[in-house]
Protein backbone atom coordinates (compact mmCIF):
# COMPACT_ATOMS: atom_id res chain seq x y z
CA UNK A 1 0.00 0.00 0.00
CA UNK A 2 1.38 3.40 -0.94
CA UNK A 3 2.04 6.02 1.73
CA UNK A 4 -0.35 8.44 0.01
CA UNK A 5 -3.22 6.19 1.07
CA UNK A 6 -2.27 6.39 4.73
CA UNK A 7 -2.76 9.29 7.12
CA UNK A 8 -1.25 9.55 10.55
CA UNK A 9 -2.91 11.95 12.98
CA UNK A 10 -3.78 12.64 16.60
CA UNK A 11 -7.32 11.56 17.52
CA UNK A 12 -9.50 10.54 20.43
CA UNK A 13 -10.55 6.90 20.21
CA UNK A 14 -13.61 5.43 21.89
CA UNK A 15 -13.83 1.66 22.33
CA UNK A 16 -16.84 -0.04 23.90
CA UNK A 17 -17.94 -3.60 24.55
CA UNK A 18 -21.07 -5.12 26.09
CA UNK A 19 -20.48 -6.65 29.52
CA UNK A 20 -21.75 -10.22 29.95
CA UNK A 21 -23.01 -10.41 26.38
CA UNK A 22 -22.70 -14.21 26.11
CA UNK A 23 -24.62 -14.68 29.36
CA UNK A 24 -27.40 -12.38 28.16
CA UNK A 25 -27.62 -14.20 24.82
CA UNK A 26 -27.87 -17.59 26.49
CA UNK A 27 -30.70 -16.31 28.70
CA UNK A 28 -32.80 -14.61 25.98
CA UNK A 29 -31.45 -14.25 22.45
CA UNK A 30 -34.27 -12.13 21.00
CA UNK A 31 -34.39 -9.63 23.84
CA UNK A 32 -30.60 -9.33 23.84
CA UNK A 33 -30.41 -8.69 20.10
CA UNK A 34 -33.14 -6.03 20.42
CA UNK A 35 -31.28 -4.36 23.31
CA UNK A 36 -28.02 -4.46 21.33
CA UNK A 37 -29.68 -2.85 18.30
CA UNK A 38 -31.07 -0.08 20.50
CA UNK A 39 -27.67 0.47 22.12
CA UNK A 40 -25.98 0.67 18.72
CA UNK A 41 -28.47 3.30 17.59
CA UNK A 42 -27.81 5.30 20.76
CA UNK A 43 -24.03 5.05 20.31
CA UNK A 44 -24.30 6.22 16.70
CA UNK A 45 -26.57 9.13 17.62
CA UNK A 46 -24.32 10.36 20.45
CA UNK A 47 -21.10 9.83 18.52
CA UNK A 48 -22.35 11.81 15.54
CA UNK A 49 -23.88 14.58 17.68
CA UNK A 50 -20.47 15.03 19.36
CA UNK A 51 -18.62 15.33 16.03
CA UNK A 52 -17.35 11.76 16.01
CA UNK A 53 -17.38 9.00 13.42
CA UNK A 54 -18.27 5.35 13.87
CA UNK A 55 -15.51 3.09 12.60
CA UNK A 56 -16.96 -0.31 13.40
CA UNK A 57 -19.81 -1.99 15.28
CA UNK A 58 -18.82 -5.62 14.90
CA UNK A 59 -20.50 -8.06 17.25
CA UNK A 60 -21.19 -6.39 20.60
CA UNK A 61 -18.41 -3.80 20.27
CA UNK A 62 -18.19 -0.18 19.14
CA UNK A 63 -15.16 1.68 17.79
CA UNK A 64 -15.30 5.40 17.03
CA UNK A 65 -12.92 8.30 16.42
CA UNK A 66 -13.21 11.97 17.42
CA UNK A 67 -11.23 15.11 16.73
CA UNK A 68 -11.30 16.03 20.43
CA UNK A 69 -11.10 14.18 23.73
CA UNK A 70 -13.99 16.29 25.04
CA UNK A 71 -16.24 15.05 22.23
CA UNK A 72 -15.36 11.41 22.89
CA UNK A 73 -15.84 11.65 26.66
CA UNK A 74 -19.10 13.60 26.37
CA UNK A 75 -20.47 10.96 24.01
CA UNK A 76 -19.36 8.18 26.36
CA UNK A 77 -20.99 9.75 29.41
CA UNK A 78 -24.20 10.54 27.55
CA UNK A 79 -24.45 6.99 26.22
CA UNK A 80 -23.93 5.47 29.67
CA UNK A 81 -26.49 7.77 31.25
CA UNK A 82 -29.11 7.08 28.57
CA UNK A 83 -28.51 3.32 28.66
CA UNK A 84 -28.94 3.33 32.42
CA UNK A 85 -32.15 5.32 32.15
CA UNK A 86 -33.70 3.20 29.39
CA UNK A 87 -32.92 -0.11 31.15
CA UNK A 88 -34.44 0.70 34.54
CA UNK A 89 -37.56 -1.32 33.81
CA UNK A 90 -35.43 -4.45 33.30
CA UNK A 91 -34.33 -6.79 36.10
CA UNK A 92 -30.78 -6.11 37.24
CA UNK A 93 -29.38 -9.30 35.68
CA UNK A 94 -31.01 -8.59 32.30
CA UNK A 95 -29.65 -5.07 31.76
CA UNK A 96 -27.21 -4.53 28.94
CA UNK A 97 -24.27 -2.47 30.16
CA UNK A 98 -21.18 -1.42 28.23
CA UNK A 99 -17.60 -0.88 29.30
CA UNK A 100 -16.12 2.17 27.54
CA UNK A 101 -12.49 3.21 27.15
CA UNK A 102 -11.24 6.51 25.70
CA UNK A 103 -7.65 7.35 24.70
CA UNK A 104 -6.00 10.29 22.94
CA UNK A 105 -3.13 9.26 20.72
CA UNK A 106 -1.76 8.70 17.22
CA UNK A 107 -3.71 6.60 14.75
CA UNK A 108 -3.06 5.52 11.18
CA UNK A 109 -6.12 6.14 9.03
CA UNK A 110 -6.64 4.41 5.69
CA UNK A 111 -8.46 5.98 2.79
CA UNK A 112 -11.47 3.73 3.46
CA UNK A 113 -11.77 5.18 6.98
CA UNK A 114 -10.45 2.25 9.01
CA UNK A 115 -7.88 3.05 11.72
CA UNK A 116 -4.91 1.23 13.24
CA UNK A 117 -2.12 1.80 15.71
CA UNK A 118 -1.26 1.80 19.39
CA UNK A 119 -3.92 4.45 20.05
CA UNK A 120 -6.63 2.00 19.05
CA UNK A 121 -5.10 -0.81 21.10
CA UNK A 122 -4.81 1.34 24.23
CA UNK A 123 -8.45 2.44 23.97
CA UNK A 124 -9.45 -1.23 23.74
CA UNK A 125 -7.36 -2.10 26.83
CA UNK A 126 -8.86 0.82 28.77
CA UNK A 127 -12.30 -0.44 27.84
CA UNK A 128 -11.49 -3.82 29.38
CA UNK A 129 -10.49 -2.05 32.62
CA UNK A 130 -13.80 -0.18 32.91
CA UNK A 131 -16.65 -1.25 35.15
CA UNK A 132 -19.90 -2.28 33.45
CA UNK A 133 -21.71 0.99 32.83
CA UNK A 134 -18.48 2.93 33.40
CA UNK A 135 -15.89 4.88 31.42
CA UNK A 136 -12.10 4.60 31.81
CA UNK A 137 -9.75 7.11 30.20
CA UNK A 138 -6.01 7.52 29.82
CA UNK A 139 -3.78 10.19 31.34
CA UNK A 140 -3.63 11.89 27.93
CA UNK A 141 -7.42 12.29 27.92
CA UNK A 142 -7.43 13.63 31.47
CA UNK A 143 -4.82 16.24 30.57
CA UNK A 144 -6.70 17.29 27.42
CA UNK A 145 -10.04 17.80 29.13
CA UNK A 146 -9.01 20.42 31.72
CA UNK A 147 -12.51 21.01 33.09
CA UNK A 148 -14.30 20.68 29.74
CA UNK A 149 -16.66 17.95 31.00
CA UNK A 150 -18.68 17.69 34.22
CA UNK A 151 -16.80 14.76 35.75
CA UNK A 152 -14.07 13.84 38.20
CA UNK A 153 -11.26 11.32 37.78
CA UNK A 154 -10.71 8.24 39.96
CA UNK A 155 -7.00 7.38 39.66
CA UNK A 156 -6.66 3.64 38.95
CA UNK A 157 -2.86 3.84 38.85
CA UNK A 158 -0.36 2.51 36.31
CA UNK A 159 -1.73 -0.42 34.32
CA UNK A 160 0.28 -2.95 32.35
CA UNK A 161 -1.77 -3.83 29.31
CA UNK A 162 -1.33 -6.52 26.70
CA UNK A 163 0.85 -5.76 23.64
CA UNK A 164 1.59 -2.19 24.76
CA UNK A 165 5.15 -1.19 25.67
CA UNK A 166 5.18 0.67 28.98
CA UNK A 167 2.48 1.19 31.57
CA UNK A 168 -0.70 3.17 30.92
CA UNK A 169 -2.14 5.33 33.68
CA UNK A 170 -5.91 4.81 33.86
CA UNK A 171 -8.67 6.90 35.40
CA UNK A 172 -12.28 5.95 36.07
CA UNK A 173 -14.58 8.78 35.04
CA UNK A 174 -17.19 9.79 37.62
CA UNK A 175 -19.94 12.18 36.38
CA UNK A 176 -20.33 15.19 38.64
CA UNK A 177 -23.51 15.39 40.70
CA UNK A 178 -26.30 17.03 38.71
CA UNK A 179 -24.53 16.60 35.37
CA UNK A 180 -27.20 14.27 34.06
CA UNK A 181 -30.02 16.47 35.25
CA UNK A 182 -28.60 19.48 33.45
CA UNK A 183 -29.11 17.71 30.12
CA UNK A 184 -32.65 16.59 30.81
CA UNK A 185 -34.92 17.06 27.79
CA UNK A 186 -37.88 17.58 30.07
CA UNK A 187 -38.04 21.31 29.70
CA UNK A 188 -35.82 21.61 26.61
CA UNK A 189 -33.30 23.61 28.59
CA UNK A 190 -35.87 25.79 30.34
CA UNK A 191 -36.21 25.67 34.11
CA UNK A 192 -39.70 24.57 35.10
CA UNK A 193 -41.64 27.14 37.13
CA UNK A 194 -43.49 26.01 40.24
CA UNK A 195 -47.25 25.61 39.72
CA UNK A 196 -49.64 27.99 41.44
CA UNK A 197 -50.79 25.27 43.86
CA UNK A 198 -49.03 22.71 46.09
CA UNK A 199 -46.91 20.42 43.92
CA UNK A 200 -45.41 17.01 44.57
CA UNK A 201 -43.38 14.21 42.99
CA UNK A 202 -43.42 10.67 44.43
CA UNK A 203 -40.07 8.91 44.19
CA UNK A 204 -40.04 5.13 43.57
CA UNK A 205 -40.45 3.46 46.96
CA UNK A 206 -37.57 1.23 48.07
CA UNK A 207 -38.18 -2.53 48.17
CA UNK A 208 -37.31 -3.60 51.74
CA UNK A 209 -38.68 -7.13 51.45
CA UNK A 210 -35.25 -8.75 51.14
CA UNK A 211 -36.39 -10.35 47.87
CA UNK A 212 -35.35 -8.67 44.59
CA UNK A 213 -38.31 -10.35 42.89
CA UNK A 214 -40.62 -8.14 44.98
CA UNK A 215 -39.30 -5.03 43.21
CA UNK A 216 -42.39 -4.99 41.00
CA UNK A 217 -44.59 -4.80 44.09
CA UNK A 218 -42.81 -1.76 45.53
CA UNK A 219 -43.08 -0.11 42.10
CA UNK A 220 -46.79 -0.93 42.00
CA UNK A 221 -47.42 0.62 45.41
CA UNK A 222 -45.60 3.77 44.29
CA UNK A 223 -47.66 3.99 41.13
CA UNK A 224 -50.93 3.57 43.00
CA UNK A 225 -50.01 6.26 45.51
CA UNK A 226 -49.26 8.60 42.58
CA UNK A 227 -52.60 7.68 41.03
CA UNK A 228 -54.42 8.26 44.31
CA UNK A 229 -53.00 11.69 45.09
CA UNK A 230 -53.28 12.85 41.47
CA UNK A 231 -57.05 12.61 41.91
CA UNK A 232 -56.90 15.56 44.31
CA UNK A 233 -57.62 18.63 42.18
CA UNK A 234 -55.96 20.95 44.69
CA UNK A 235 -52.56 19.32 44.06
CA UNK A 236 -50.17 19.30 41.11
CA UNK A 237 -48.74 15.77 40.82
CA UNK A 238 -45.89 14.58 38.60
CA UNK A 239 -46.74 11.40 36.68
CA UNK A 240 -45.22 7.98 37.15
CA UNK A 241 -42.85 7.93 34.16
CA UNK A 242 -40.94 11.02 35.27
CA UNK A 243 -40.74 9.94 38.91
CA UNK A 244 -39.31 6.57 37.89
CA UNK A 245 -36.43 8.23 36.02
CA UNK A 246 -34.87 8.51 39.49
CA UNK A 247 -35.27 4.83 40.40
CA UNK A 248 -32.19 3.37 42.11
CA UNK A 249 -30.42 6.73 42.04
CA UNK A 250 -28.96 8.50 45.04
CA UNK A 251 -30.83 11.73 44.44
CA UNK A 252 -30.82 15.12 46.08
CA UNK A 253 -34.46 16.10 46.67
CA UNK A 254 -33.58 19.71 45.89
CA UNK A 255 -32.37 18.63 42.45
CA UNK A 256 -35.52 16.54 41.95
CA UNK A 257 -37.61 19.58 42.80
CA UNK A 258 -35.73 21.76 40.31
CA UNK A 259 -35.76 19.15 37.56
CA UNK A 260 -39.46 18.31 37.83
CA UNK A 261 -40.65 21.75 38.92
CA UNK A 262 -42.26 20.77 42.24
CA UNK A 263 -42.10 22.06 45.82
CA UNK A 264 -42.42 18.72 47.65
CA UNK A 265 -41.07 15.19 47.24
CA UNK A 266 -42.51 12.01 48.79
CA UNK A 267 -40.08 9.18 49.56
CA UNK A 268 -40.76 5.82 51.15
CA UNK A 269 -40.24 2.08 51.37
CA UNK A 270 -42.32 -1.09 51.12
CA UNK A 271 -41.86 -4.36 53.00
CA UNK A 272 -44.16 -7.21 52.02
CA UNK A 273 -44.32 -10.34 54.18
CA UNK A 274 -47.03 -12.90 53.53
CA UNK A 275 -50.38 -11.12 53.59
CA UNK A 276 -49.02 -8.10 55.47
CA UNK A 277 -47.37 -4.97 54.13
CA UNK A 278 -45.45 -2.19 55.87
CA UNK A 279 -45.20 1.14 54.11
CA UNK A 280 -43.13 4.06 55.37
CA UNK A 281 -43.47 7.49 53.81
CA UNK A 282 -41.94 10.89 54.38
CA UNK A 283 -42.83 14.21 52.77
CA UNK A 284 -39.89 16.55 52.16
CA UNK A 285 -39.74 20.22 51.23
CA UNK A 286 -37.64 20.19 48.06
CA UNK A 287 -36.55 23.79 48.48
CA UNK A 288 -35.18 23.45 52.02
CA UNK A 289 -34.63 19.69 52.30
CA UNK A 290 -36.61 19.72 55.55
CA UNK A 291 -39.08 16.98 56.54
CA UNK A 292 -42.75 17.94 56.62
CA UNK A 293 -44.04 14.64 58.06
CA UNK A 294 -43.16 10.97 58.27
CA UNK A 295 -45.39 7.98 59.02
CA UNK A 296 -45.40 4.18 59.04
CA UNK A 297 -48.38 2.06 58.00
CA UNK A 298 -48.75 -1.66 58.89
CA UNK A 299 -51.74 -3.27 57.19
CA UNK A 300 -53.15 -6.41 55.64
CA UNK A 301 -52.81 -6.49 51.86
CA UNK A 302 -56.58 -6.38 51.47
CA UNK A 303 -56.53 -2.93 53.10
CA UNK A 304 -54.26 -1.49 50.41
CA UNK A 305 -56.82 1.14 49.37
CA UNK A 306 -57.11 2.27 52.97
CA UNK A 307 -53.33 2.74 53.17
CA UNK A 308 -53.34 4.83 50.00
CA UNK A 309 -56.20 6.91 51.41
CA UNK A 310 -54.22 7.51 54.61
CA UNK A 311 -51.11 8.60 52.73
CA UNK A 312 -53.19 10.98 50.64
CA UNK A 313 -54.96 12.35 53.73
CA UNK A 314 -51.62 13.08 55.42
CA UNK A 315 -50.36 14.92 52.32
CA UNK A 316 -53.58 16.90 51.95
CA UNK A 317 -53.50 17.93 55.61
CA UNK A 318 -49.78 18.79 55.60
CA UNK A 319 -50.12 20.97 52.49
CA UNK A 320 -53.43 22.48 53.64
CA UNK A 321 -55.35 21.32 50.58
CA UNK A 322 -59.14 21.02 50.64
CA UNK A 323 -60.87 18.08 49.01
CA UNK A 324 -63.92 18.87 46.92
CA UNK A 325 -67.19 17.29 48.00
CA UNK A 326 -66.98 14.90 45.05
CA UNK A 327 -63.45 13.83 46.00
CA UNK A 328 -64.56 13.16 49.59
CA UNK A 329 -67.51 11.05 48.42
CA UNK A 330 -65.39 8.98 46.04
CA UNK A 331 -63.02 8.07 48.87
CA UNK A 332 -65.81 6.98 51.18
CA UNK A 333 -66.86 4.06 48.99
CA UNK A 334 -63.53 2.32 48.44
CA UNK A 335 -63.59 -1.15 49.96
CA UNK A 336 -61.07 -3.93 50.40
CA UNK A 337 -58.95 -5.33 47.59
CA UNK A 338 -58.44 -8.96 46.62
CA UNK A 339 -54.70 -9.39 47.41
CA UNK A 340 -54.07 -11.98 44.68
CA UNK A 341 -55.88 -9.95 42.03
CA UNK A 342 -54.01 -6.83 43.11
CA UNK A 343 -50.68 -8.64 42.86
CA UNK A 344 -51.53 -9.83 39.35
CA UNK A 345 -52.47 -6.29 38.30
CA UNK A 346 -49.15 -4.94 39.54
CA UNK A 347 -47.27 -7.68 37.65
CA UNK A 348 -49.31 -6.93 34.54
CA UNK A 349 -48.41 -3.24 34.66
CA UNK A 350 -44.74 -4.16 35.03
CA UNK A 351 -45.03 -6.34 31.91
CA UNK A 352 -46.83 -3.58 29.99
CA UNK A 353 -43.98 -1.13 30.63
CA UNK A 354 -41.51 -3.49 28.91
CA UNK A 355 -43.68 -2.91 25.80
CA UNK A 356 -42.89 -5.82 23.52
CA UNK A 357 -45.20 -8.26 21.75
CA UNK A 358 -44.29 -10.92 24.33
CA UNK A 359 -44.69 -8.67 27.36
CA UNK A 360 -48.13 -7.44 26.22
CA UNK A 361 -49.29 -11.02 25.78
CA UNK A 362 -48.02 -11.70 29.31
CA UNK A 363 -49.81 -8.55 30.51
CA UNK A 364 -53.13 -9.73 29.09
CA UNK A 365 -52.77 -13.21 30.60
CA UNK A 366 -52.09 -11.75 34.05
CA UNK A 367 -55.04 -9.37 33.82
CA UNK A 368 -57.42 -12.11 32.74
CA UNK A 369 -56.35 -14.13 35.81
CA UNK A 370 -56.86 -11.06 38.02
CA UNK A 371 -60.37 -10.54 36.64
CA UNK A 372 -61.29 -14.17 37.32
CA UNK A 373 -60.48 -13.48 40.98
CA UNK A 374 -62.11 -10.02 41.05
CA UNK A 375 -64.68 -9.48 38.24
CA UNK A 376 -65.21 -5.86 39.39
CA UNK A 377 -61.58 -4.70 39.14
CA UNK A 378 -61.93 -1.49 37.11
CA UNK A 379 -58.23 -0.74 36.65
CA UNK A 380 -57.57 -4.27 35.41
CA UNK A 381 -60.30 -3.90 32.76
CA UNK A 382 -58.92 -0.50 31.70
CA UNK A 383 -55.36 -1.79 31.32
CA UNK A 384 -56.59 -4.85 29.44
CA UNK A 385 -58.40 -2.57 27.00
CA UNK A 386 -55.28 -0.47 26.42
CA UNK A 387 -53.15 -3.61 25.94
CA UNK A 388 -55.45 -4.75 23.12
CA UNK A 389 -55.17 -1.30 21.54
CA UNK A 390 -51.37 -1.29 21.76
CA UNK A 391 -51.17 -4.70 20.09
CA UNK A 392 -53.43 -3.48 17.27
CA UNK A 393 -51.40 -0.32 16.64
CA UNK A 394 -48.11 -2.23 16.58
CA UNK A 395 -49.39 -5.22 14.60
CA UNK A 396 -48.40 -7.61 17.40
CA UNK A 397 -49.76 -11.03 18.31
CA UNK A 398 -52.02 -11.32 15.28
CA UNK A 399 -53.99 -8.22 16.25
CA UNK A 400 -56.84 -7.10 14.01
CA UNK A 401 -60.04 -5.06 14.38
CA UNK A 402 -61.40 -7.74 16.71
CA UNK A 403 -58.78 -6.56 19.20
CA UNK A 404 -60.35 -3.10 19.18
CA UNK A 405 -63.86 -4.49 19.61
CA UNK A 406 -62.66 -6.45 22.62
CA UNK A 407 -60.88 -3.35 23.88
CA UNK A 408 -64.15 -1.39 23.69
CA UNK A 409 -65.91 -4.08 25.69
CA UNK A 410 -63.28 -4.10 28.44
CA UNK A 411 -63.31 -0.29 28.64
CA UNK A 412 -67.09 -0.35 29.15
CA UNK A 413 -66.67 -2.97 31.87
CA UNK A 414 -64.11 -0.72 33.57
CA UNK A 415 -66.67 2.12 33.55
CA UNK A 416 -69.39 -0.14 34.90
CA UNK A 417 -67.11 -1.34 37.70
CA UNK A 418 -66.12 2.21 38.69
CA UNK A 419 -67.74 5.19 36.99
CA UNK A 420 -65.12 7.47 38.58
CA UNK A 421 -62.05 5.64 37.23
CA UNK A 422 -60.26 8.03 34.79
CA UNK A 423 -58.37 5.20 33.11
CA UNK A 424 -61.64 3.62 32.05
CA UNK A 425 -62.49 6.78 30.08
CA UNK A 426 -58.95 7.03 28.70
CA UNK A 427 -59.21 3.44 27.45
CA UNK A 428 -62.64 3.98 25.91
CA UNK A 429 -61.48 7.23 24.30
CA UNK A 430 -58.49 5.43 22.79
CA UNK A 431 -60.63 2.59 21.41
CA UNK A 432 -63.21 4.97 19.96
CA UNK A 433 -60.44 6.98 18.30
CA UNK A 434 -59.04 3.84 16.67
CA UNK A 435 -62.56 3.11 15.36
CA UNK A 436 -62.72 6.74 14.08
CA UNK A 437 -65.73 7.51 16.26
CA UNK A 438 -64.25 10.92 16.90
CA UNK A 439 -67.06 12.72 18.75
CA UNK A 440 -67.56 9.93 21.27
CA UNK A 441 -63.79 9.56 21.67
CA UNK A 442 -63.43 13.24 22.50
CA UNK A 443 -66.32 13.23 24.96
CA UNK A 444 -65.01 10.33 27.05
CA UNK A 445 -61.37 11.49 26.92
CA UNK A 446 -62.43 14.89 28.25
CA UNK A 447 -64.24 13.09 31.08
CA UNK A 448 -60.97 11.41 32.10
CA UNK A 449 -59.43 14.85 32.66
CA UNK A 450 -62.51 16.08 34.52
CA UNK A 451 -62.10 13.19 36.97
CA UNK A 452 -58.35 13.68 37.37
CA UNK A 453 -56.92 17.04 36.40
CA UNK A 454 -53.38 15.64 36.92
CA UNK A 455 -53.89 12.65 34.60
CA UNK A 456 -51.25 13.03 31.90
CA UNK A 457 -52.73 10.07 29.99
CA UNK A 458 -55.99 11.96 29.65
CA UNK A 459 -54.26 14.95 28.06
CA UNK A 460 -52.28 12.65 25.74
CA UNK A 461 -55.43 10.83 24.60
CA UNK A 462 -57.42 14.02 24.05
CA UNK A 463 -54.44 15.57 22.26
CA UNK A 464 -54.23 12.57 19.94
CA UNK A 465 -57.90 12.96 19.09
CA UNK A 466 -57.35 16.62 18.22
CA UNK A 467 -54.23 15.81 16.21
CA UNK A 468 -55.81 13.03 14.16
CA UNK A 469 -58.82 15.23 13.40
CA UNK A 470 -56.63 18.06 12.11
CA UNK A 471 -56.70 20.39 15.12
CA UNK A 472 -52.95 20.37 15.45
CA UNK A 473 -52.59 23.67 17.34
CA UNK A 474 -54.91 22.63 20.16
CA UNK A 475 -53.27 19.20 20.17
CA UNK A 476 -49.91 20.86 20.82
CA UNK A 477 -51.36 22.67 23.84
CA UNK A 478 -52.67 19.39 25.28
CA UNK A 479 -49.38 17.59 24.67
CA UNK A 480 -47.48 20.42 26.36
CA UNK A 481 -49.77 20.11 29.38
CA UNK A 482 -49.06 16.37 29.46
CA UNK A 483 -45.32 17.08 29.31
CA UNK A 484 -45.54 19.47 32.23
CA UNK A 485 -47.16 16.71 34.29
CA UNK A 486 -44.74 14.09 32.95
CA UNK A 487 -41.68 16.05 31.76
CA UNK A 488 -39.45 13.00 31.23
CA UNK A 489 -41.89 10.86 29.19
CA UNK A 490 -40.49 10.14 25.74
CA UNK A 491 -43.70 9.21 23.87
CA UNK A 492 -45.22 12.66 24.36
CA UNK A 493 -42.17 14.18 22.68
CA UNK A 494 -42.92 12.09 19.58
CA UNK A 495 -46.59 13.01 19.26
CA UNK A 496 -45.80 16.66 20.00
CA UNK A 497 -43.24 16.61 17.19
CA UNK A 498 -45.78 14.97 14.88
CA UNK A 499 -48.31 17.77 15.50
CA UNK A 500 -45.64 20.45 15.02
CA UNK A 501 -44.55 18.79 11.78
CA UNK A 502 -48.15 18.89 10.51
CA UNK A 503 -48.11 22.67 10.99
CA UNK A 504 -44.77 23.07 9.20
CA UNK A 505 -42.91 23.89 12.41
CA UNK A 506 -40.02 21.70 11.33
CA UNK A 507 -37.27 22.95 13.63
CA UNK A 508 -39.40 22.39 16.73
CA UNK A 509 -40.54 18.99 15.45
CA UNK A 510 -36.99 17.88 14.71
CA UNK A 511 -35.85 18.96 18.16
CA UNK A 512 -38.58 16.93 19.85
CA UNK A 513 -38.02 13.89 17.62
CA UNK A 514 -34.31 14.02 18.48
CA UNK A 515 -35.04 14.42 22.17
CA UNK A 516 -37.34 11.42 21.96
CA UNK A 517 -34.55 9.32 20.42
CA UNK A 518 -32.22 10.29 23.27
CA UNK A 519 -34.72 8.90 25.75
CA UNK A 520 -35.97 6.02 23.61
CA UNK A 521 -33.11 5.19 21.24
CA UNK A 522 -34.79 2.12 19.72
CA UNK A 523 -37.88 3.93 18.41
CA UNK A 524 -38.62 2.97 14.81
CA UNK A 525 -41.67 5.26 14.55
CA UNK A 526 -39.81 8.44 15.51
CA UNK A 527 -37.10 7.62 12.98
CA UNK A 528 -39.76 7.16 10.30
CA UNK A 529 -41.29 10.58 11.00
CA UNK A 530 -37.85 12.16 11.20
CA UNK A 531 -36.99 10.66 7.80
CA UNK A 532 -40.20 12.17 6.38
CA UNK A 533 -39.32 15.55 7.90
CA UNK A 534 -35.84 15.44 6.34
CA UNK A 535 -37.31 14.47 2.98
CA UNK A 536 -39.85 17.29 3.17
CA UNK A 537 -37.13 19.85 3.95
CA UNK A 538 -34.71 18.58 1.28
CA UNK A 539 -32.17 16.89 3.58
CA UNK A 540 -32.12 13.75 1.47
CA UNK A 541 -28.96 12.05 2.77
CA UNK A 542 -30.03 12.53 6.38
CA UNK A 543 -33.43 11.07 5.53
CA UNK A 544 -31.86 7.99 3.97
CA UNK A 545 -29.51 7.49 6.93
CA UNK A 546 -32.23 7.70 9.56
CA UNK A 547 -34.45 5.42 7.46
CA UNK A 548 -31.63 2.90 7.25
CA UNK A 549 -31.32 2.97 11.05
CA UNK A 550 -35.07 2.47 11.33
CA UNK A 551 -35.01 -0.61 9.11
CA UNK A 552 -32.13 -2.06 11.11
CA UNK A 553 -34.32 -1.78 14.21
CA UNK A 554 -37.49 -3.01 12.51
CA UNK A 555 -37.00 -4.74 9.14
CA UNK A 556 -40.77 -5.41 9.01
CA UNK A 557 -41.77 -1.75 9.25
CA UNK A 558 -44.81 -1.23 7.02
CA UNK A 559 -46.22 2.03 5.70
CA UNK A 560 -49.35 0.14 4.66
CA UNK A 561 -49.86 -1.07 8.24
CA UNK A 562 -49.65 2.52 9.46
CA UNK A 563 -52.10 3.63 6.79
CA UNK A 564 -54.57 1.02 8.09
CA UNK A 565 -54.26 1.68 11.82
CA UNK A 566 -53.50 5.39 12.29
CA UNK A 567 -56.94 7.02 12.64
CA UNK A 568 -56.51 10.17 10.56
CA UNK A 569 -59.89 11.74 9.84
CA UNK A 570 -58.56 13.07 6.52
CA UNK A 571 -56.23 10.58 4.74
CA UNK A 572 -54.40 13.54 3.19
CA UNK A 573 -52.68 14.19 6.53
CA UNK A 574 -51.10 10.74 6.48
CA UNK A 575 -50.17 11.15 2.82
CA UNK A 576 -48.11 14.22 3.76
CA UNK A 577 -46.00 11.92 5.90
CA UNK A 578 -45.61 9.49 3.00
CA UNK A 579 -44.88 12.40 0.65
CA UNK A 580 -41.84 13.38 2.68
CA UNK A 581 -40.52 9.84 2.35
CA UNK A 582 -41.12 9.89 -1.40
CA UNK A 583 -39.14 13.12 -1.75
CA UNK A 584 -36.22 11.33 -0.13
CA UNK A 585 -36.60 8.39 -2.52
CA UNK A 586 -37.58 6.08 0.35
CA UNK A 587 -41.23 5.26 -0.39
CA UNK A 588 -42.94 4.79 -3.75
Amino acid sequence: MSETKLRQRLAAILAADAAGYSRLMSADERATVAALDAARALFRSQIESNQGRVIDMAGDSVLAIFDTAAGAVTAALDVQRELEGSSRAQPEDRRMRFRVGVHLGDVIEKSDGTIYGDGVNIAARLQALADPGGVTVSDAVKSALRGKVAATFDDRGEQTVKNIAGAVRAYGLVPSEGAAASKSPAAAGVELALPDKPSIAVMPFTNMSGDPEQEYFADGITEDIITDISGVSGLFVIARNSSFVFKKQAVDVKEVGRRLGVRHVLEGSVRKAGKRVRITAQLIDAQTGGHVWAERFDRDLEDMFAVQDEVTRHIVEALKVRLTSGERVRREHRGKVNPEAYDLLVKARSAAYRFTAESLRECRDLLERALQLDPDFARAYALLSLAYGAEYLNGWNGADLEHIRRGVGFAHKAKEADENEPRAYQALGTMKLLLKEFEEAERVAARAIELDINFDGGYVTLGQIHDFTGRHESAIGLFEQALRLDPEFHLTLHILGRAQMALGRYEEAERNFRLRLKRMPNSDMTRAYLASLYGTTGRIEEAKQIWKEMLELNPKFSIEHLRRVLPYKDPAWFERFVGGLRKAGIAT
